[in-house]
């Protein structure tokens, strides 16, 4: 079990990462924020189940924000593998 983690990613803006208390498989809190360089609908999302105990996203124009309580683990390698980066 690890305690906390950051991630950094650049895609089509910019998007930073945050886990808390986490492992292989499961973590406790895992936040993320995003700045894209494309604008979209606003909207508002909580989700129940499907892999995680409570789901919220909120997009407002550019920005996104997004948190999972005690969920499955996101998986870094895969965005490793297609930025073409190793850890």
């Amino acid at each position: 079990m690890k305690l906390i983690s950051f991630k950094r990613r650049e895609d089509c803006g910019t998007e930073l990462y945050v886990q808390v208390l986490y492992n292989k498989r499961w973590a406790l809190l895992q936040s993320s924020v995003s700045y894209n360089d494309y604008a979209s609908w606003p909207f508002f999302q909580v989700r129940m189940g499907m892999g995680s105990l409570l789901s919220l996203m909120v997009c407002v124009y550019k920005l996104g924000f997004d948190m999972d309580i005690f969920s499955n683990t996101w998986n870094f390698e895969c965005l490793n593998e297609l930025d073409g980066e190793e850890e």
